[in-house]
């Protein structure tokens, strides 16, 4: 008999069985005819219930071997797994606790993927505004040159007066096309960090007054006067890359004078905020209404477009000082009143000296 009958096991038995069978009735009922004198279809008959009784209990044996075997098998798995109350309670926790962790990384998921799209849609924006913006920014000084040239080309070349006048123009435009190229390298390097910061500590009070000499010419001209505020005789030692924060004051300095008051003033203060130095930058002229005070420091933002072009500049200037200021890991920010002028202040690191 067979240890651990399968189906395919009571199959082979039951055909061997048949094939016997066979060959036993047809012997059977030779022998029955020949030696016991049986009719043919009775001996037939014989046979073929004797065959049958015999694969009937075979095959029932083996079924039934076989599907107790496998009851048998199903009770011990049900009795190996039966857990208590407490311990069906405290699966079906784990259980509640694992959904629950799947929920939540499942909207973590979803919404990293969210702020991920909505960055890549503000890049996208900010993007094609970028280069509307630049490829305005370049066609207003490539225009006017080419303007200034065609005319002279066309007979004004011969009129010296008219001659110099349009040479000058076009000077001044290709001035400002190099002052945007340059300011959009500057921010490059900015933005991809390849800008790297030559820490020193000096007095930034020095500083301030080599930027008021470099722009004395600029300031006569529209007669405003550049101005240390009081207390501010003393020395301010700080550490930061002298020359990136050069670039920062004569930005700032230079739109004092550029959109300040005629016969106006600058003035520049220093104040010791324990760790750092918070260094201002006010003038007395039109300021900035408040709609505009958020978007200062944004590449190309002008709040007067047409007068703000008038007067030159990139439109990048802002925007490279909040970035030097940033690389410095300090803060910069902007208070203005109409009429009454605007103040920038900006932090740097306090020397460990001081």
């Amino acid at each position: 008999m067979l240890k651990n009958p399968t189906p395919q096991h009571i199959a082979q038995v039951v055909a061997l069985y048949i094939t016997g069978s066979a060959v036993i009735v047809w012997l059977g009922i030779e022998w029955l005819r020949t030696m016991v004198l049986f009719p043919w279809g009775v001996a037939t008959i014989v046979m073929c219930i004797a065959i049958f009784t015999a694969a009937y209990f075979t095959t029932i044996y083996y079924l039934r071997k076989y599907i107790y075997r496998k009851i048998k098998l199903i009770y011990k798995t049900i009795h190996k797994h039966k857990l208590t109350s407490q311990e069906k309670t405290k699966q079906i926790d784990v259980t509640v606790n694992i959904i629950d962790e799947m929920e939540k990384q499942v909207a973590e998921w979803a919404e990293k993927q969210q702020e991920e799209l909505d960055k890549y849609k503000a890049w996208a924006e900010y993007r094609r505004n970028f280069v509307g913006d630049i490829s305005h920014e370049l066609k207003t000084p490539i225009f006017n040159i080419q303007g200034y040239l065609h005319t002279l080309l066309d007979g004004a070349l011969e009129d010296e007066q008219v001659n110099r006048t349009f040479l000058t123009k076009a000077a001044k435009n290709l001035e400002r096309l190099h002052t945007i190229v340059e300011d959009l390298e500057a921010i490059s390097r900015l933005e991809s960090g390849a800008l790297m910061l030559e820490i020193q500590t000096f007095d930034i009070r020095e500083l301030t007054e080599e930027v008021f000499e470099d722009l004395e010419f600029k300031a006569e001209q529209r007669n405003i006067r550049l101005e240390l505020k009081d207390g501010a005789a003393q020395g301010f030692k700080v550490q930061a890359d002298r020359e990136s924060i050069r670039q920062v004051l004569t930005n700032l300095v230079h739109n004092s004078i550029k959109y300040g008051k005629e016969n106006g003033r600058t003035r520049v203060g220093f104040y010791d905020m324990d760790s750092n130095i918070l260094i201002e930058i006010a003038d007395n002229g039109l300021g900035i209404p408040k709609k505009h005070i958020n978007h200062v420091f944004d590449r190309f933002y002008r709040v007067d477009k047409s007068r703000s072009r008038e007067r030159g500049g990139s439109g990048l200037g802002l925007s490279i000082v909040k970035h030097i200021i940033e690389a410095h890991k300090q803060t910069i920010n902007v208070r203005s009143a109409p009429q009454l002028g605007s103040t920038f202040g900006f932090t740097l690191k306090k020397s460990k000296g001081d």
